[in-house]
């Protein structure tokens, strides 16, 4: 199932980012289960790459914010589904929040088929025990962008807090929308002139650029 066949059959489910923050908080509120804890690790994979801005983390409320409401999730996640050269980096757990978020704000029915799709285009990052998805995500992925609706995340006094300790930037989806440049990033992501959104954000397929292709 692509993006766009995910996307027709959400429009059925009227639900806002209020309600899946606050669905995403009281998942995350709950001791997790044993099932929750097979994901995590007491000992995580080596971090065995340069940090890098093309490598991005969508926390789990914008995962289901791009599928349930679009607006700026989606704006913002379109970006990266628009570009190979960019890499979406998310840990089981994290995709796990946001797959029981879709299910319990939409249907599970859907929640499934996202996530068939989600792991086809996710590279999967370490889960240490008790580190936050997103964070982790950021930090075992090399990612030095995440997306977040959290305001523990994205608030100022959160941000100080996270530079002496992750290169990382969190932004909320407009701000990201509004600072994460292709154009800009290309040149030094990739190497030469940016030649333009080289593939499909509704089907990931790839599309003519004229030029050679990045994957």
């Amino acid at each position: 199932m692509t993006f766009a066949d995910l996307f027709d059959a959400a429009a059925g489910y009227e639900t806002d980012s209020d309600s899946i923050r606050a669905a995403l908080a009281e998942r995350r509120s709950t001791p997790p289960s044993g099932d929750d804890d097979e994901d995590a690790t007491d000992e995580p994979s080596p971090v065995d790459r340069e940090p890098s801005p093309a490598r991005v983390v969508a926390d789990a409320d914008v995962l289901a914010a791009d599928l349930l409401v679009g607006g700026p999730a989606r704006e913002a996640l379109d970006t990266l589904r628009s570009h190979s050269w960019t890499t979406l980096v998310a840990t089981d757990p994290l995709l796990d929040d946001a797959e029981a978020v879709i299910a319990a704000v939409a249907a599970p029915s859907l929640a499934a088929d996202w996530r068939e799709a989600v792991e086809a285009w996710r590279e999967p990052a370490s889960q240490p025990v008790g580190d936050h998805p997103a964070l982790a995500s950021a930090y075992h992925g090399a990612a030095m962008q995440v997306v977040s609706l959290d305001p523990s995340l994205t608030g100022a006094q959160a941000a100080a807090g996270l530079r002496d300790r992750l290169a990382v930037s969190v932004r909320e989806p407009r701000a990201f929308a509004t600072v994460f440049s292709p154009a800009k990033l290309y040149p030094t992501a990739v190497g030469g002139e940016y030649p333009g959104p080289d593939r499909d954000p509704r089907s990931m397929a790839p599309v003519d650029t004229g030029g050679d292709q990045h994957r």
